[in-house]
């Protein structure tokens, strides 16, 4: 079996790609913060589908335990705030949509995503080095 068949590598080499993909669209949502008109744009999650799907276990509600009569039952608290799905918080006058603050912090995000799957990828190839018999 290949290294790049095993399902763990398969989706670590498929996130990496995506970071990179999404770090040229948000360079190109900021060298267009000035033009007239443009919206800026993002690219969505990739799909891990098969069997990286079960890398990623599906969320489960948490509710807190009351273990005493006395004890207060926690409630869920709604998020006020923004999802990928809304409208800008901004737009400027000649219609241009991009806020640059924000644009940088997901660049940020996706660097700091991108170096932890970097690293994730390299130990995993640094477990099958060790695993095979090879110095890492």
């Amino acid at each position: 079996m290949a290294i790049g068949n095993l399902p763990l590598v398969d989706a670590l080499k498929t996130k990496m790609r995506w970071n990179q993909a999404r770090q040229s669209v948000l360079s190109a949502n900021v060298a267009n913060a000035d033009t007239p008109r443009y919206r800026a744009v993002d690219l969505k999650q990739p799909s891990l589908g098969g069997a990286g799907g079960a890398l990623a276990p599906a969320p489960v509600a948490v509710r807190v335990a009351t273990t005493e009569a006395g004890h207060i039952q926690g409630r869920a608290m709604g998020s006020s705030f923004r999802t990928d799905g809304q409208k800008p918080f901004e737009t400027t006058p000649n219609g241009n949509a991009v806020n640059l603050e924000e644009e940088m912090l997901k660049a940020a995000d996706n660097q700091i995503d991108f170096q932890m799957v970097t690293s994730l990828y390299q130990r995993s190839i640094g477990i099958i080095k060790t695993a095979i018999g090879k110095k890492a």
